[in-house]
Parts: C-alpha cells; sequence; structure tokens
C-alpha cells in the first residue's frame, strides 16, 4: 500500500488507495500489506529474536492469526541461522483453524496440540521467548467454561513461569517473557480515571458473569510481578485494549464479528443494547506491533496498555460506521436496528467506557499506532467478506 516505507511503516490518510482501488483488495491484499507494516515496524525486536526459539500458547486464536504469520512472514527474507523457531501450543477447543494448518509444512513452525489447564509436556525443549495467550477471550464463551478460564490464566501461566525459572537456573538463556492480560482488569473505570493509566487500580466485581476472566487476569499479573522480582526475570504483561482485525472470527461473538455477519447475511445490524458504551479500537497489525516490543522490550515486572487513544466512539457509532463503509464496498442496504438480549447478564459490569492511556508504551518500546478506526474496518471488511465460514457456532 502507498504511503507505507521499510523503517517505521505508518499508514498515511492522505496516501491511501481510492476507495475504488480498495473494492477491488481481496483478503490476501490486506494480509500481506499488515504483515510488511508488522515487520518494518519490528526490524529490531525481530532481529534480537533471531536465531533464538518462541513459544505461543493460545497460538491459534485470534491474536495467533498475526502473531505467527508475521515471524513467519520475518523468516522468509532471513537465512536458516537467523530465522525465529516458533512453536505454537493449542488445545483447539474451537476448531483448527484452516489458516494454521495451511502452515504445517512452513520447517520454522512446530504445531502441537496442548491444554494449558494441564501440565507442561515432559519434553518441551529450550524456549528464550515465551507469549502465553492461551485463554477464552470472547464473554460469550468464557462465560460457558469459567474454570477452565481461570485454569488456563492462573495454573497454566504457573507452569510456563516456572518452567522459565528453571531454564535460567539451569544457565539458559532467558529472553523474555509475556503474560496477556487485559483491559478488563480495570472493571469500569471512574469519570476521573479515563483516559486510563496503567496506575488505576481498578473497579471490578470479583464475582460478578466477567470475573472469571477479569480476576484471572489480575491474579495472573500478581504472578508475573512477584517472580519478576523475586527471581530477577524478564517477565512483562500486557494489557490489549478493544482489538480488532483479520484473524478474528465471524463466529467470535464480539462486535465486530457479528456486525459482519450480519452485514454478509444481508439483514440489519443488531444491536443487544442502547449502544452508548464507548471504547478506543485497536487494528490487530498494530496491536501485534505492541505486543512484540513489550515481549522484548518491555521493563521486567511492568505492564502496558497496548491499543490505541482515539477515536473514543460508541458502540452505536461503531455500528454505524459499519453500515457506510459496507454501503461503499458492497452495496449493503441494511440499517441499524436495537433489541434486548434474551441473556440476563449480558451488560452486566460491562463497561462503560475504555480507552487507553499509552504514552508509557511510547516511551519505554517506541509503541506508535498509527491505523485509525475507518482504515481498520475497511481492512477487516475486506477481510470478513473473503473469510465468512462459520467454524463454530
Amino acid at each position: 500500500m502507498s504511503g507505507m516505507s521499510s523503517v517505521g511503516m505508518s499508514l498515511n490518510p492522505e496516501s491511501l488507495m481510492s476507495n475504488q482501488t480498495q473494492t477491488q483488495l481481496r483478503a490476501k491484499d490486506i494480509i500481506a500489506e499488515d504483515l510488511e507494516y508488522i515487520c518494518g515496524n519490528l526490524t529490531e525486536e525481530f532481529g534480537t529474536m533471531a536465531g533464538k526459539s518462541l513459544l505461543i500458547t493460545g497460538g491459534a486464536g485470534f491474536l495467533g492469526y498475526y502473531f505467527v504469520k508475521s515471524v513467519l512472514h520475518w523468516n522468509q527474507k532471513q537465512d536458516s541461522a537467523q530465522q525465529i523457531r516458533l512453536t505454537v501450543y493449542d488445545n483447539y477447543s474451537r476448531g483448527v483453524p484452516s489458516w494454521l494448518t495451511d502452515l504445517k509444512d512452513d520447517p520454522t513452525l512446530t504445531l502441537l496440540k496442548h491444554d494449558m489447564t494441564q501440565p507442561l509436556p515432559s519434553d518441551m525443549g529450550d524456549f528464550q521467548y515465551i507469549i502465553h495467550a492461551a485463554s477464552i477471550a470472547s464473554p460469550t464463551f468464557y462465560r460457558r467454561d469459567p474454570i477452565g478460564t481461570m485454569d488456563a490464566n492462573v495454573n497454566g501461566l504457573r507452569n510456563l513461569l516456572e518452567y522459565f525459572k528453571n531454564q535460567r537456573d539451569q544457565g539458559k538463556e532467558v529472553g523474555g517473557f509475556l503474560f496477556f492480560s487485559s483491559s478488563e482488569i480495570y472493571g469500569d473505570p471512574t469519570p476521573e480515571n479515563i483516559p486510563t493509566p496503567e496506575d488505576y487500580r481498578g473497579n471490578v466485581s470479583c464475582t460478578g458473569p466477567r470475573a472469571c476472566y477479569d480476576e484471572a487476569k489480575r491474579y495472573g499479573e500478581t504472578l508475573c510481578v512477584n517472580f519478576a522480582q523475586q527471581y530477577g526475570l524478564p517477565i512483562k504483561s500486557a494489557r490489549p485494549f478493544n482489538n480488532y482485525g483479520p484473524g478474528l472470527k465471524i463466529t467470535d461473538r464480539r462486535l465486530l464479528p457479528d456486525f459482519a455477519r450480519d452485514v454478509f447475511s444481508g439483514r440489519d445490524i443488531t444491536m443487544l443494547s442502547d449502544g452508548s458504551p464507548k471504547r478506543t479500537f485497536c487494528y490487530s497489525a498494530d496491536s501485534i506491533t505492541g505486543y512484540y516490543k513489550v515481549l522484548v522490550k518491555g521493563h521486567p515486572g511492568e505492564a502496558y496498555n497496548i491499543g490505541i487513544e482515539t477515536p473514543e466512539i460508541s458502540v452505536a457509532e461503531l455500528a454505524e460506521r459499519v453500515v457506510a463503509i459496507s454501503k461503499e464496498l458492497f452495496g449493503y442496504e441494511g440499517k441499524v436496528i436495537r433489541k434486548v438480549s434474551e441473556d440476563k447478564d449480558y451488560l452486566i459490569d460491562n463497561p462503560n467506557r475504555r480507552c487507553p492511556v499509552i504514552e508509557k508504551a511510547r516511551t519505554h518500546l517506541g509503541y506508535n499506532p498509527t491505523i485509525l478506526i475507518e482504515e481498520g474496518l475497511r481492512r477487516s471488511l475486506i477481510w470478513y467478506q473473503d473469510n465468512q465460514e462459520a467454524e463454530d457456532a
């Protein structure tokens, strides 16, 4: 895409393709451009990881899509000594995604079925870098298995932290450990704490329908901080703020996938609320860049907000933007309608606003998200046009 350069890439709104040209893009074009963007912004970080081994748990999920593809894309341009050796653990509880099986023959990728609620394999081998992203993240799904959600975020994390410590104790290199926390650890922030900085302590229910996820993430961060401090290990946490983009399956039951399902089914977009909660939405190519920066350059024992500061828009406005962009791209003729959810707990503990302060990530990591909501939605909807298969319900 025009506006991309080889170093410090950004998407320049003034040099974006015309709308007519963008409607001719397909998912493969979006992915190719995003991977160039990610790798161009991670030259230093991937260079640091060159020749090392990386383990990603939960790598078959939404964020695994660009986590995995970006490393393999980088590897294609390196000689064998500089390639990152990537291993993915996943229990495939929601199926094996076709994008992952398409990569199974890549010699730098190892896929292993493993449930992170169970003990680690006895023959793990050596990993210098670990990303623990094995957790159900969609409220619809984690409320169906609250114990499993907590186990992956607490017991699974503890096992990995012990492994990481043992590696160091055996004199082996440990480069970095990243725990995927969540902006949900802030609960529903008070107005004076929005935008929300990392030092805000949160306003969280420990017993509500979202508590299995929120509190597991909070305790997970406590584990990480204390392992980092007590044992001097390079362990960091990332707090994602409303990521979206390619890889987020149309059946995920989060906002944008639900809206996309309505669009491509030719029906009106249905909102199960008044649409007043506000969010900032961070496109996955930007968020993945941030997560790798936390892994490699983050300060031990610290957590980083990874998202984008602006624009903060309501769910209703997001839906209207999806309608407008879909009309332009696909000739969509639907509108936004409102209904009441049959799930009595649907909106309990749902935050009214979610907006990050990312100055810490900018300062410590050089994190600089550039893909704004209009361009991100356009790219996401083009991707969904070619990825409507319902791999699960």
